[in-house]
């Protein structure tokens, strides 16, 4: 397998946390997007979106994070990324599906720069655009952990889950942005039960090569 990954891309950190969850082997390959090495067309060539992470597996390009961690999980499916139960599973993916569809989109750089770029907002602006929208997302997320009765050591009992793997980058970014992660105290414990484990705590964004 060959992942394009970037070391502050959270969806990157994402499927490097998944990879190692599922004790996968990978090469990595370093886009970087300050750069725009995204853009080039040598990348285009691979992945037409111009995203990362992007994965390679037997001559096929997967794109997407989510989709690429259903493919792991029909391709390698010990250990899983879902529960059993097909309500555990359905919980699971709203948790996943909060910061994927509901978050992410809205503080991608692609947003922020372009921010800046048409509407001219200043740094300070850009970070209470990021703020607000942190805190609209998190609130969701934790009041469905704390209203769902499924939640234990992790988003859903005391196994990983997709919902986990989801969680902790964005918790990263919302960490650099500078935002107020104190009102959701069970997220905070579960990324702290996280970062015990060698998938979270190993693939995180500073022992990446390509943030030096």
């Amino acid at each position: 397998m060959d992942l394009f990954t970037f070391f502050r891309s959270s969806t990157s950190y994402r499927l490097r946390i998944a990879l190692a969850f599922k004790g996968l082997d990978y090469t990595p390959h370093y886009v970087s997007l300050p750069k725009m090495e995204h853009r080039q067309d040598s990348y285009l060539a691979l992945n037409p979106q111009g995203l990362v992470p992007a994965l390679v597996d037997d001559g096929a390009v997967y794109t997407q994070s989510l989709a690429i961690m259903d493919y792991l999980d029909e391709t390698h499916p010990s250990p899983p990324f879902l529960p059993q139960a097909a309500a555990d599973r359905a919980y699971v993916r709203a948790l996943s599906q909060i910061i994927g569809c509901d978050i992410h989109p809205l503080n991608n750089v692609r947003v922020l720069k372009y921010l800046q770029g048409r509407w001219e907002f200043t740094d300070a602006e850009r970070d209470e655009w990021y703020q607000h929208w942190i805190a609209e997302g998190l609130r969701n997320f934790e009041a469905m952990l704390n209203s769902s009765g499924k939640a234990g050591r992790f988003c859903c009992g005391d196994t990983v889950t997709s919902a986990d793997i989801c969680l902790v980058p964005q918790l990263f970014n919302a960490q650099r942005f500078n935002c107020d992660l104190s009102p959701y105290p069970r997220s905070n414990a579960i990324m702290a039960a996280c970062m015990e484990l060698p998938c979270f705590e190993q693939t995180q964004p500073k022992y990446q090569p390509d943030a030096f």
